[in-house]
C-alpha cells in the first residue's frame, strides 16, 4: 500500500527524534526528507539516535543543519534530551518516531524520573493483572505487555487507516479505548490512575509520532499520581490505534524520614 496521502496539509515540526538508524530509521528520515522536498512538511531537525555509529542511516544519509546523527544509547539520550525539554508551541512541536522494535523507552525514562523523585520511595514494574481483551498479548520478560487488535501480518510501514486494510472493513477499535478500560478494571482491584498514553500517530508520508509534550505531561501525571505518598499504580502505554506497550508503574509508601 502507498505511504503517501497527498490530501494532507503541511506539517510543521520542531525537533524529531527518531529512535534507531538501522531499516525502519532510516526508512523513517528519508520519508521525511522527501515530504520536506514536497512541502508537505518543515521541521528544524531531524535526530537519527543509534549506538551503532555504523548503522545504516549514518552509512546511507547525509547530515547538515537539519539532520543530526547521535552516536548514543537511547536511554542516556532521553535522560539529556528530555531533561532541557520544554513544551513546546503546539504548531510546532518537537516529537518523537519510535521503533517498531524498541523496547519500552518512554515508560523506563518515566520510571527513572520517579526514582530520582522519591529516592527512599519503592518504584517498581508491576505485572497488568487484568485481561486486556486483545486477540494478541503477550508478556515479555520485563514485564512490558505487547498487544495488538490484529491478529494477522500487517502491511509494512501500515498508516492504521479508517478501513483496515487486511480485513477490507471499518477499523472499529482503538488501543486508547483498551487502556481506558484496562485501567478501570485494575482500579477495582488496587488504587490504579491513567493511563498515561504516548500514542504515535500517523503525520506525513506514513511516519508515526508522538510530542515530547506528551511524555512531559505523562512525567507530571505520574508525579501528581504520588504526591500524597500512599501506594498507587499507572498504567503506561506507548500505543497507535492497533498495537502497543504497556506497562504498570507501582509506587509504593513514602519512607518516613528518621
Amino acid at each position: 500500500m502507498s505511504t503517501v496521502d497527498a490530501s494532507i496539509d503541511r506539517v510543521s515540526l520542531g525537533d524529531v527524534v527518531i529512535v534507531g538508524g538501522g531499516c525502519y530509521g532510516t526508512f523513517y528520515a528519508e520519508q521525511l526528507m522527501r515530504a520536506a522536498e514536497r512541502g508537505k512538511a518543515e521541521y528544524r531537525r531531524l535526530l537519527i539516535v543509534d549506538r551503532d555509529r555504523r548503522c545504516k542511516a549514518a552509512q546511507e544519509l547525509g547530515t547538515d543543519d537539519t539532520c543530526r546523527f547521535i552516536v548514543q544509547d537511547w536511554s542516556d539520550f532521553f535522560d539529556q534530551f528530555l531533561a532541557k525539554a520544554e513544551p513546546s508551541s503546539p504548531d510546532r512541536p518537537d516529537a518523537i518516531v519510535p521503533s517498531p522494535l524498541m523496547p519500552h523507552l518512554m515508560y523506563e525514562w518515566l520510571v527513572r524520573q520517579a526514582r530520582k523523585r522519591w529516592p527512599a520511595r519503592p518504584v517498581e514494574t508491576r505485572p497488568v493483572s487484568a485481561a486486556i481483551g486483545t486477540p494478541y498479548d503477550v508478556a515479555a520478560p520485563d514485564g512490558t505487555r505487547f498487544v495488538s487488535y490484529a491478529d494477522w501480518t500487517c502491511p509494512t510501514h501500515c498508516i492504521e487507516p479508517a478501513t483496515c486494510p487486511v480485513i477490507r472493513a471499518p477499523r472499529t477499535w482503538e488501543m486508547a479505548d483498551a487502556m481506558a478500560g484496562l485501567t478501570r478494571r485494575l482500579d477495582r482491584l488496587n488504587p490504579t490512575t491513567g493511563p498515561v498514553l504516548f500514542i504515535c500517530q500517523h503525520r506525513v508520508f506514513g511516519v508515526g509520532m508522538f510530542d515530547v509534550s506528551a511524555v512531559l505531561a505523562g512525567d507530571a501525571t505520574v508525579a501528581s499520581a504520588g504526591s500524597s505518598g500512599s501506594p498507587i499504580d499507572v498504567v503506561v502505554g506507548t500505543i497507535s490505534s492497533c498495537h502497543g506497550a504497556v506497562n504498570l508503574l507501582h509506587l509504593g509508601s513514602v519512607v518516613a524520614s528518621p
